[in-house]
């Protein structure tokens, strides 16, 4: 009987068993035919176009539509960069964009020539190199632009070894705007990295097309290249003008070739020749100016103390904000002796370029190059003109030696006491990592105490040096006396503002303690700004001087930038102002003449002349009324001179400007590069 049960038990337990087998099988049947169901429904349609979407670029990619639509691309960008940067606050005549544009799209073709040949892998990678390279090209021009208001060239590779001076101006240059440069590149990466992209190893090919774009762009090429690079190579110093003419992938071109070609492209090979041309140049000049203040000899072994103000422009001279004195002692000083209204400065870039001006009154070669590749050369230069009659030489800088090749240029002048940071206490206040103003002044009051002879001495101060932050100032309440207001404090041109406002508070501080020392009184005192501070449309800049002239039109917004402040102390002369355009190149024979010392070679004239332009190293002339880039332009108006209805007399002068202009830049050019006059 329990056997019985038993056996029942177990049929039982078999028989559940095998029912929930069964259940689990159709359970499992049915969620199937579930997902059968599912499976066989259309699928969302945002699935629908995010397939399609993969499958469109996916198929653009792997053709020469790619290469097509990255062309396009460059060429908007090359357009972005005429239309918001270069010409950004100029008037850009509408046959002017259409033929840099149309001139730009013929190089970017040639680029696109390579590419157009390769099949899928290769053609997609090359095309992605080359909009890279492009697009750096276009935004390092932009960057430059904003710096320096030129354009870039690739001698400036070596400034690199100067790289943190360059980033601290790196913030105020960098603008979120310029991702237009490569947005199509971080986005192409996205879409590779995310795999909405795929790039074909193995597909249908064919040499044709890429045969017949070729060719077609080869003989565009031969007909229209060749005229716009010869037009645009007889504007060697404009480069503005060279992008007009040929765009500014031809400038580019033009630039590397000049680069690599530089001795062969200039005008006189041999120190005779040049010394020819000098000659026929100072004849010329001095049969067409005369002296209107003859001050020769007027300070014959007087002292002389030369002092450049880091980026002191002249709009700030004589102006108040919020009923401060941006200058007051600067302003002092102008007003008690000679202040030089329009002086201009030839280069719009660095402090060095600012020096090598006024040491030798040739043009400099931009952005520092005369001194970083050039510091052998052989000059007449003014330290060597003053050391012949018996002065102690001097030269002071609260930067490193090494900076801008100081150390190397400097050291083969005759110069008997040269000063870097390395000779300052180490502890010594630092305004920017440079040796403060006031430290650099009583370190020269301390050296001209030890001297027992008449001197020649060159400051060269740094500390309103951009980003004009002022970091490391000691006491700062006790030096500004100064307040940019609400809209500026703490803004980039407010900053400006207060370093110019520091930098005239340690020439107050100088100027009183010559006086104390009797050193005053019996010394020439020569102060500059070396150079532009601002941008030259920097807005906040535009509104200031718009408070004292609501006219301001572009034409005086360009001369503004080359227009630095400017101011001479002779003694036995009274105060006056000179309105005249004058130029740093006038300042060493100005020195000479009225030191008495003998000037070989100088360019410059003196700013006591009646000679009414002047010319700057990138091409441009400023006289009185006019000013020249590439096309002649009216200062009071702005508007572009209509040259047919200009007389007969006035026509020769405005060409006779541009001859002095070729023949001056020419002969800078030939003694810097072959250094003619190496003795």
């Amino acid at each position: 009987m329990g056997n019985k049960l038993l056996d029942n038990n177990i049929k039982i337990e078999e028989k559940n068993n095998h029912r929930e087998e069964k259940e689990e099988i159709n359970q499992i049947n049915k969620e199937e035919n579930s997902n059968k169901e599912v499976n066989n429904q259309p699928e969302s349609f945002p699935e629908n176009i995010k397939q399609f979407f993969t499958m469109i670029t996916t198929i653009i990619v792997n053709t020469r539509i790619f290469t097509f639509l990255i062309g396009l691309i460059i060429l908007l960008k090359t357009i972005f960069l005429y239309t918001n940067v270069i010409y950004l606050n100029q008037k850009l005549q509408v046959t002017t964009l259409i033929s840099i544009t149309f001139m730009s799209s013929v190089f970017i073709c040639i680029f696109m020539i390579l590419p157009m040949l390769l099949k899928q892998r290769a053609r997609f990678w090359v095309t992605v190199g080359i909009d890279i390279i492009i697009s750096i090209l276009l935004c390092v021009n932009e960057i430059y632009y904003n710096y320096s208001s030129n354009l870039v060239s690739i001698s400036q590779i070596s400034n690199l070894q100067y790289g943190k001076e360059i980033s601290a101006s790196l913030p105020n240059l960098i603008h979120i705007k310029q991702i237009v440069y490569f947005i199509d590149i971080i986005l192409i990466f996205i879409l590779l990295f995310s795999k909405k992209i795929k790039i074909d190893k193995k597909a249908t090919f064919s040499f044709k097309p890429g045969i017949i774009y070729t060719i077609s762009i080869i003989i565009i090429s031969c007909i229209f290249i060749p005229i716009w690079i010869n037009k645009a190579s007889t504007y060697q110093y404009n480069k503005i003008m060279q992008i007009e003419t040929a765009s500014i992938f031809g400038y580019h071109y033009i630039d590397i070739t000049n680069n690599f070609n530089m001795k062969k492209n200039v005008k006189y090979k041999t120190k005779d020749a040049v010394l020819d041309a000098y000659s026929n140049l100072k004849e010329k000049y001095n049969s067409m100016y005369t002296l209107k203040y003859d001050f020769t000899d007027i300070a014959k072994d007087k002292n002389v103390i030369v002092i450049q103000l880091e980026s002191a422009q002249n709009f700030v001279v004589n102006r108040k904000i919020n009923g401060y004195e941006i200058t007051p002692n600067l302003n002092k000083f102008l007003n008690e002796n000679i202040q030089f209204t329009n002086m201009h400065n030839q280069s719009y870039s660095s402090t060095a370029d600012s020096e090598y001006t006024i040491m030798n009154s040739l043009y400099p070669l931009e952005n520092g190059m005369s001194f970083a590749q050039y510091s052998s050369n052989d000059y007449n230069d003014i330290y060597q003109n003053f050391k012949k009659n018996d002065y102690i030489t001097t030269y002071i800088h609260g930067n490193y030696g090494g900076f801008w090749n100081r150390q190397a240029v400097y050291s083969r002048l005759q110069i008997d006491n040269l000063l870097f940071d390395n000779v300052f206490d180490e502890n010594s206040e630092r305004i920017n990592d440079y040796i403060s103003d006031e430290e650099v002044y009583k370190k020269v009051i301390e050296e001209i105490k030890s001297y027992d002879n008449k001197f020649f001495i060159n400051i060269v101060t740094a500390s309103s040096h951009i980003p004009f932050e002022l970091e490391g100032m000691e006491n700062r309440e006790e030096k500004l006396d100064f307040d940019p207001g609400e809209e500026y404090r703490d803004e980039f041109f407010g900053n400006y503002l207060e370093a110019v406002n520091y930098a005239d508070y340690a020439f107050g501080i100088f100027i009183d303690n010559l006086k104390k020392e009797g050193i005053y009184d019996d010394s020439v005192i020569l102060v500059f700004g070396d150079h532009a501070g601002l941008q030259m449309y920097n807005l906040e800049m535009e509104d200031f001087i718009k408070e004292k002239k609501p006219d301001l039109n572009d034409i005086q917004t360009q001369i503004n930038y080359s227009n630095i402040l400017c101011g001479m102390k002779i003694p036995g002369v009274e105060a006056m102002k000179i309105d005249k355009p004058v130029s740093k190149l006038d300042l060493k024979p100005t020195l000479t003449q009225i030191c008495g010392i003998e000037d070989q070679f100088s360019l410059g004239t003196s700013v006591f002349s009646d000679k009414d332009f002047v010319c700057l190293n990138n091409g441009r002339i400023i006289t009185d009324r006019y000013f020249y880039d590439g096309d002649w332009y009216s200062i009071e108006t702005g508007e572009q001179l209509e040259m047919a209805s200009i007389p007969d007399e006035e026509m020769g002068k405005l060409n006779n400007y541009c001859d002095c202009l070729e023949n001056e830049l020419d002969i800078s050019l030939s003694v810097n590069i072959l250094n003619l006059l190496k003795k």
